[in-house]
C-alpha cells in the first residue's frame, strides 16, 4: 500500500483530520497529481481557512504550472491569513515569493 493509499484510508475514519488532508495534498502534488492536489488543498482551506501551509503550498504549485494568477491570488490570501495570525515566518516567505513572480 503506498503512502498515499495508507493517508486515503485514514481520511476515511478522520475526514476532517486537518493534518492528514494536507498530508493527502502533499502526497497528491508529489505525485503531480496538480488538480487533485488543488482540490485536496481546497479542502484543507475550507476545514480550517487558517491553517497557512495549505495556501503556500498550492500558490507554489499553481506557479510552477504556469498559473501565475491563480497562485498571486492564492498568496494575497494567504499572506491576509499569516499576517491575521501573526506567522511572520511564512509571511515572510509568501510575500518573497510572490515577489518573485
Amino acid at each position: 500500500m503506498s503512502r498515499r493509499e495508507k493517508i486515503h484510508s485514514m481520511l476515511q475514519e478522520s475526514p476532517e483530520d486537518i493534518f492528514l488532508n494536507y498530508a493527502y495534498a502533499m502526497e497528491l502534488l508529489k505525485e503531480g497529481e496538480i488538480e487533485l492536489a488543488q482540490k485536496a488543498f481546497a479542502k484543507v482551506r475550507e476545514l480550517n481557512p487558517d491553517y497557512v501551509p495549505a495556501y503556500f503550498q498550492e500558490a507554489q504549485m499553481l506557479s510552477q504550472d504556469d498559473r501565475i494568477e491563480e497562485a498571486r491570488s492564492l498568496l494575497e490570501s494567504g499572506i491576509k491569513v499569516a499576517r491575521k495570525t501573526r506567522d511572520d515566518h511564512a509571511l515572510g516567505e509568501m510575500t518573497e515569493y510572490m515577489e518573485n513572480l
